[in-house]
């Protein structure tokens, strides 16, 4: 079984741009965390935004992603950009959070000024549950929490290089399903706008690229994942827990009846 590392240890990791899988949950289940945990992801992803749980159940899930065995981080895609969303997540011990929707460069700001305390943020201090890990100086809790922008809307990608330039954006993260809806597509996945969705991606790869920081996006399984990182991108995050329950029980199914799977 692959070392976990610490929030410090995976936040550098983040910023140096190494490369790093994650897998994503919506389902509820402190117990699955706890076993996604231990299979070898580098960080599982919480998600508070279309997610099934609330504030009990993301803290439920982090504490659950801590426990013996782990080789994942925990993190965080909050409901909004919202001081008190980003605050609650990294108060409950995420290392990192996924903001969605950011349009622009004062967006991808108000971001990182949520993640950090003052002088250099607007974060409160509090990190009830998060000072046992992370921090628990502000100095310290800079360290060890990243903020990540998601690039997912029409103007967030004709601002991408704006917002990659943000001080103290530590990366990108892209949404694939509101990108392709974003550029005109009928569906999440429209294979119509293949050609502009690919250019999409690359644009916002390169603009990660040329000044530094970090780009992520989000896959239906690992094949997508790996070609991905293939292409450049440095962390990449296979989704996720309820779909593919529902993908490997009807699976065994179909097998049990002796169908073509």
């Amino acid at each position: 079984m692959a070392t976990g590392r610490t929030s410090a240890q995976f936040i550098a990791a983040l910023r140096n741009r190494e490369q790093l899988i994650g897998y994503w949950s919506l389902l509820d289940s402190p117990i699955a965390a706890e076993r996604l945990a231990r299979v070898g992801y580098d960080y599982l992803a919480f998600d508070a935004q279309h997610g099934l749980f609330g504030y009990q159940g993301m803290l439920h899930n982090l504490l659950a992603t801590d426990t013996k065995g782990s080789t994942a981080v925990g993190m965080v895609r909050v409901e909004a950009n919202d001081l008190t969303y980003i605050g609650k997540a990294l108060d409950a011990g995420a290392s990192a959070v996924i903001v969605p929707m950011i349009d622009n460069a004062q967006d991808a700001a108000d971001a990182v000024a949520a993640v950090r305390y003052p002088p250099l943020g607007r974060r409160s201090y509090g990190p009830m549950r998060a000072q046992l890990r992370v921090g628990p100086d502000p100095a310290d809790a800079h360290d060890q929490t990243a903020v990540l922008a998601m690039i997912e809307t029409a103007d967030g990608l004709a601002n991408v290089e704006e917002i990659c330039r943000t001080p103290g954006l530590d990366g990108v993260y892209i949404g694939p399903s509101d990108l392709r809806l974003a550029i005109g597509g009928a569906t999440s996945t429209d294979p119509a706008v293949q050609e502009e969705f690919e250019q999409a991606l690359v644009r916002v790869r390169e603009a990660a690229e040329a000044v530094g920081i970090a780009a992520g996006i989000h896959n239906p399984d690992g094949e997508s994942a790996a070609r991905r990182l293939a292409e450049g991108f440095t962390f990449a995050t296979v989704a996720s827990d309820v779909v593919h329950l529902q993908q490997i029980a009807t699976s065994h199914l179909r097998a049990a009846r002796g169908e073509a799977r």
